[in-house]
């Protein structure tokens, strides 16, 4: 985190693209949980603030290509994996407009 940063009061919306080294054992949703809750009093208050998750595994194989990645979307891509990103935006509604 940036030095000088707070924890918003706001609403929040989180993306959350797993790209695991080979097809995964368990569940995606099992990533939630631990990643939010990692994330409150650092980037939000409380979980409670989350209106919207996007989450999506993209396995060996089955990623396909984004029309137009953030740079460090582009890193995730790029990488080596196992790699999470996570992106938090202030605006819940921002895809569905």
């Amino acid at each position: 985190m940036p030095e000088d940063h707070w924890a918003t009061e706001g609403r929040i919306a989180a993306t959350l693209y797993f790209f695991p080294d080979r097809p995964m054992q368990g569940d995606i949703d099992n990533i939630v949980k631990p990643v939010l809750d990692a994330l409150a009093r650092h980037v939000y208050l409380d979980d409670r603030q989350v209106e919207r998750v996007v989450v999506q595994k993209f396995e060996p194989e089955h990623v396909f290509p984004f029309a137009s990645p953030s740079a460090r979307l582009k890193e995730a891509l790029s990488g080596g994996k196992p790699m999470l990103y996570v992106r938090i935006s202030d605006d819940p509604f921002e895809e569905l407009t």
